[in-house]
């Protein structure tokens, strides 16, 4: 199996009078393992159904492995497509399910046939197929399973034979359109490390469609965030997390979700939150803007932000405080910290809270990322 490249120029894709693609540019490295995340009706599906042939472009080329596919048949594009729904055939054995793409493709219409088949194909194309089948059957350790059918499986045992179906092929690339969101949380988890370890072993070139962005931080070399069918950033998961390029990018990546504050920035760049200073500036221009700080960099102190605790969750190992500036008590800052640390306070109580400059982001009103240094470091 050579992992292939995939590259997307210009696509732009209309429903009607709905576009949902608008100028997409992307180029997946061979041997990559690449997420296309994002809510629901952003566009990820249709980009990944345009990449496998199922859907044509208004405008934009696709190339795979360097050859321009954009009008090339599905099954001429050497790809193979995993679904949300497994999409096996109830009727045919687990072996028979992950053979069924090398007979169509590797036999004629006679040797298909379930009665005379055997008595016709070449025996050596029919030794080839099984061998395949055993071979992908092992790497997804379902080989146990091959005589069962897909009723007697379990969620993820079904997911397995259609990824072995899917790898049989040996594919330029694999497409995978959310494929464990039927699982359960406990199986699901497993299927991400299952996944993850294919990818190792196989290094092929994975396109992945979620909206879960737990899942695209923990498998993806990179990650796609689709915002209204453009990209909105890409970069590696520690990249989205620690430099997020706007807003919504912020928003959607990580656990608790980022906390929001609304601040000023006057003339001079300062930065304030309820006329309070924060110890930074931003310089290019004053206005309102956003405050976004990570649950992990907010910091108890002696000194900063007074607010009143609204909750206490535990975790394992991680403690989620919950709580509301006394300026305004509609606002809500989670505070992440050890399970074994001290709070300093209970429901109802007060805290004063700072903000580690590491985990802190300003965004404009525009929604963009604006830059931010010590107050030092800039002159009024």
């Amino acid at each position: 199996m050579v992992p292939q490249s995939v590259d997307l120029a210009g696509i732009d894709k209309s429903f009607g009078s709905t576009q949902v693609l608008r100028g997409i540019e992307l180029s997946i490295h061979p041997g990559e393992f690449l997420s296309l995340v994002g809510m629901s009706g952003c566009g990820k599906s249709t980009l990944l159904r345009i990449i496998a042939g199922l859907e044509t472009p208004d405008r934009g080329t696709v190339s795979i492995g360097g050859r321009d596919v954009t009008d090339v048949d599905p099954s001429d594009r050497n790809i193979a497509m995993v679904f949300q729904s497994y999409a096996l055939y109830p009727h045919m054995t687990v072996r028979q399910n992950i053979a069924a793409p090398l007979r169509m493709r590797r036999l004629a219409f006679a040797a298909r046939l379930p009665l005379i088949g055997r008595a016709v194909a070449p025996a050596q194309t029919l030794r080839e197929i099984d061998a395949a089948v055993r071979g992908a059957a092992e790497t997804l350790r379902i080989a146990d399973l091959l005589d069962r059918k897909p009723a007697q499986l379990s969620g993820g045992q079904r997911q397995r034979v259609a990824l072995a179906r899917a790898l049989v092929r040996s594919p330029a690339a694999f497409l995978m359109d959310e494929p464990l969101s039927n699982l359960d949380a406990k199986l699901r988890a497993h299927m991400r490390e299952e996944l993850s370890a294919l990818h190792r072993r196989l290094g092929a070139t994975f396109v992945y469609v979620t909206h879960d962005q737990l899942e695209a931080m923990t498998m993806s070399d990179r990650i796609a965030v689709m915002v209204e069918g453009r990209i909105e950033q890409l970069g590696t998961p520690d990249a989205l997390y620690r430099r997020p390029a706007t807003l919504t990018v912020a928003c959607f990546i990580g656990t608790p979700t980022i906390n929001l504050l609304p601040v000023e920035i006057d003339g001079c760049g300062r930065v304030t939150v309820f006329g309070q200073g924060l110890g930074f500036r931003a310089p290019g221009g004053a206005g309102p803007a956003q405050l976004g700080i990570r649950p992990e960099a907010v910091r108890l102190g002696r000194t900063g932000m007074a607010v009143r605790v609204l909750r206490m969750e535990t975790h394992g190992a991680d403690r989620f405080v919950t709580c509301a500036p006394l300026q305004d008590e509609t606002l809500r800052i989670t505070l992440r910290q050890g399970a074994d640390a001290p709070v300093g306070a209970t429901p109802e109580g007060t805290l004063l809270l700072g903000f580690a400059p590491d985990g802190v982001h300003l965004f404009g009103a525009d929604g963009l990322r604006r830059e931010i240094v010590p107050c030092e470091r800039v002159t009024a």
